[in-house]
């Protein structure tokens, strides 16, 4: 049982993904109530996801919300202290490294634990021409041999990388519109997962697309385009994702996350 005297734990999630929203309705006090969250740690939680606010209209959470940055790590630092943050949970994005380095940091500054959790990145099965890459440079190094019409859905964040591929025509998806610069030949698609395979199907054979372009970001609700892709016989080049930072414990979705947390605060409790 919850010790009344004693305040909440504050659990701060580092948040923008589909597991951070899972967890914190897992966490929250009065969850969203999604039926595949993970069970709560049996103590009482207090629950803050942070939002770097880079989307307009961001999905939001469960459990209390804060949306924009931490002024490096040394602000992340003070923020986790002057809340009192029992953990810190990563889930960000797996190419989210700026985040991930600050965080990492930071808990180490403010001596609060911290966990990652990186969904399983994507694995080419028969079929697939994958061409792995390290770089967002790297990746446009590689698009004048493998294709003339690319579809691009590395995020709008990134097309600086590909804005001298004058001879590459780009359809360029991603939530809210790119800024300059980007690529001269571009068309834009607004639009957000989770997507079909059929839909996929559909969009490489409008726009006549003969390459792909992707980070390995995982999970199933982005797969849809690499099945296209291998049916379609479309070479794919896939940006690896950087590693997470050393010495700080993964775990590969929201159960995983709950356990660890459950793990952590049985043992606090226990001395």
């Amino acid at each position: 049982m919850p010790d009344a005297a004693r305040p909440p734990r504050h659990v701060l999630i580092l948040g923008g993904t589909t597991e951070a929203r899972r967890l914190a309705a897992a966490l929250a006090p009065e969850p969203a109530g999604a039926p595949e969250a993970a069970p709560a740690p049996e103590c009482a939680l207090r629950v803050t996801t942070s939002l770097a606010g880079r989307v307009a209209a961001p999905r939001l959470p469960a459990g209390e919300v804060r949306i924009g940055g931490f002024g490096g790590p040394e602000g992340l630092a003070r923020w986790l202290r002057e809340h009192a943050v029992d953990a810190l949970i990563d889930a960000t994005h797996p190419f989210a490294d700026t985040i991930s380095h600050n965080a990492a940091l930071a808990a180490a500054t403010a001596h609060v634990p911290l966990l990652a959790v990186r969904r399983p990145g994507w694995v080419p099965g028969p079929g697939d021409t994958w061409h792995q890459v390290t770089s967002l440079d790297e990746a446009a190094a590689a698009l004048p041999a493998l294709g003339t019409r690319v579809f691009l859905t590395t995020g709008r964040m990134g097309l600086a990388h590909f804005a001298h591929l004058t001879g590459l025509w780009f359809l360029v998806r991603s939530v809210d519109a790119p800024e300059p610069p980007h690529p001269p030949r571009m068309e834009v698609l607004l639009d957000r997962g989770p997507f079909t395979v059929e839909g996929e199907r559909a969009l490489l054979r409008a726009h006549r697309i003969d390459v792909l372009v992707t980070k390995d970001s995982g999970a199933a609700a982005t797969a849809a385009k690499l099945t296209a892709a291998r049916e379609a016989g479309v070479p794919v080049v896939v940006v690896r994702r950087p590693p997470v930072p050393d010495g700080v414990p993964v775990a590969e979705g929201p159960e995983a996350a709950a356990e660890w947390l459950r793990g952590l605060f049985s043992a606090a409790d226990s001395h």
